[in-house]
């Protein structure tokens, strides 16, 4: 499957210039993911935007990998348009993943939310069809309610130690946060507000680089 960057993952929000000038500047500052995720969009909105994205994150960094949240069908008509998206991330109550990856086919990236043992243990069986997990919420976030209990610090090494897929923290992470993260064997850390609501989007992506750097440093 595809060698995928997660140390620092962007999830957008909004649906204007705005949030593709955001995604492009985290792109060069190198953020190796780009979730596009806009649920009050129509899906004809959803799928410009994600366009829109594609195009601005390919200039800006062509290594960052662009997905779209939720919705195989947008992702694979922006696949067949040729822009450069390169896979979905699926919710618990979305496609199945095993579907998602027949209409995507077998380069595309699938990513799937988890945030509890039972979860992670059950994304286990489908470790040959699944690239990552994304796990959390690290606190209560107002962007999204998972109805999950939030993990904190303490909740992420259980569930890195029975995965053998990489784990994306994400829920209100924000920069200081991401050493402590680093700590407890997560690939990376996924923003939304901390990134999107940034004055500048680039230094936010920098910091979580080099705060993560230094927490792996830690460990090792």
């Amino acid at each position: 499957m595809t060698e995928l960057d997660l140390r620092c993952y962007l999830v957008t929000s909004g649906t204007g210039l705005r949030t593709v000038q955001v995604a492009a500047a985290a792109a060069a500052a190198g953020a190796g993911v780009v979730q596009v995720r806009a649920k009050e969009a129509t899906t004809a909105e959803l799928l410009e935007l994600v366009l829109s994205v594609a195009e601005a994150v390919r200039a800006a960094n062509p290594a960052t990998r662009v997905l779209v949240d939720d919705r195989v069908d947008v992702a694979a008509a922006a696949r067949q348009r040729g822009a450069a998206v390169h896979g979905v991330h699926l919710g618990q109550d979305d496609l199945p993943v095993a579907d998602a990856r027949r209409l995507l086919g077998a380069e595309a990236i699938i990513g799937l939310t988890t945030g509890t043992l039972e979860l992670v243990g059950a994304a286990e069986q489908l470790r040959d069809q699944v690239d990552y997990l994304g796990a959390g919420p690290f606190r209560r976030t107002p962007t999204k309610n998972s109805g999950r209990p939030p993990l904190g610090i303490a909740g992420y090494a259980p569930l890195v130690a029975i995965s053998s897929l990489p784990i994306v923290a994400i829920g209100d992470v924000t920069p200081e946060d991401a050493a402590a993260l680093a700590r407890t064997g997560v690939a990376g850390v996924a923003l939304v507000r901390a990134v999107m609501d940034a004055p500048d989007p680039a230094a936010a992506v920098r910091e979580v680089l080099s705060t993560l750097a230094a927490g792996a440093e830690a460990v090792d």
